[in-house]
């Protein structure tokens, strides 16, 4: 991404019924006090502000206990899924200011319709404590921002939210990085589907830099566009305690500005979804603030120089 170039397009997603409990609909007036849009002009991106996408239930879709509250998370992920494409194909960088993680069913969706159309792969970075690969039949709480991922790659079945033909997402080109909480069923059709899962052990072991360039590599290969979606739970609670899921042992601060920087220096992100952030839950809006920050680096900005000085 070059900054004198580029637009980035802010779509508020005020989603929290995909989680089970309040708090996620605030988070994109989080994202905008804690001054996300000032971050990326001062980098030199133009920024268009699109306001929170507001949809009405869908009247089609049923209501399903297991899959909690359908016709509001079904209508957003068609709203999604119709504004994350179209500023994609307009040539800017979406970036999806949630909200629960269910709102990456639409913006992912939406980005393979995008992909298709430009006859490129679609591969998703998934930064999170937990996969989300469970289908309605296998979630033990029957929230859906535990089933996105699922849902994108073909694997959960829900009443037709998006059309049945509408391109998916491979799983093999699904890479997750820092999971520490999946069910017992989830496991199984993870494995079942070849998703590619770095839990916090193989971070511990590999490092962090070494998954990241590898995946880089990957992407670069396959000639792909890269969907980037970060979750506040994929962080330690003690760097980003906003969250309703919060997951102990999750990834530091630096680590995580690792993978933004690195992400920036690969020219590969074409998209991103800042997601869960519960600003009833945060510490005065440390969360918020962080979150920020990471989506600064991922878009140029750098902790330290470089080259590092000596002296």
């Amino acid at each position: 991404m070059q900054a004198e170039t580029k637009t980035v397009t802010l779509i508020g997603i005020p989603l929290e019924e995909g989680s089970g409990r309040g708090g996620c609909a605030m988070g994109p007036a989080a994202y905008r006090i804690a001054g996300i849009a000032s971050a990326l002009r001062e980098l030199g991106y133009a920024v268009d502000d699109r306001g929170d996408l507001r949809p009405a239930p869908a009247s089609d879709l049923p209501e399903m206990a297991e899959a909690k509250h359908l016709p509001i998370v079904g209508a957003f992920t068609r709203a999604i899924e119709a504004e994350t494409y179209a500023a994609a194909r307009n040539g800017t960088v979406p970036i999806l200011l949630g909200g629960d993680h269910s709102l990456s069913m639409g913006s992912v969706s939406g980005m393979a319709r995008h992909a298709a159309e430009l006859e490129r792969p679609l591969y998703v970075m998934w930064l999170d404590a937990h996969s989300d690969f469970n289908a309605p039949e296998t979630s033990p709480s029957g929230n859906i921002h535990g089933m996105p991922v699922a849902f994108f790659c073909g694997k959960a079945e829900f009443a037709p939210i998006l059309p049945v033909d509408r391109p998916l997402v491979d799983p093999k080109h699904v890479y997750q990085i820092g999971i520490r909480s999946v069910d017992e069923e989830e496991r199984r059709l993870i494995r079942e589907n070849t998703v590619n899962v770095f839990d916090m052990r193989a971070v511990d072991e590999e490092g962090m830099g070494s998954i990241v360039k590898r995946i880089l590599s990957d992407v670069r290969e396959a000639g792909a566009l890269l969907h980037v979606s970060l979750d506040v739970d994929f962080l330690d609670p003690d760097v980003a305690p906003g969250v309703g899921t919060t997951v102990p042992g999750g990834a530091t601060f630096r680590e995580a500005h690792l993978i933004m920087e690195l992400l920036h220096d690969s020219g590969l992100v074409s998209s991103l979804d800042l997601v869960e952030l519960n600003p009833f839950l945060d510490d005065r809006g440390r969360s918020a603030r962080v979150m920020v920050e990471l989506a600064a680096s991922l878009f140029g900005r750098r902790i330290l120089d470089r080259p590092t000085r000596g002296g």
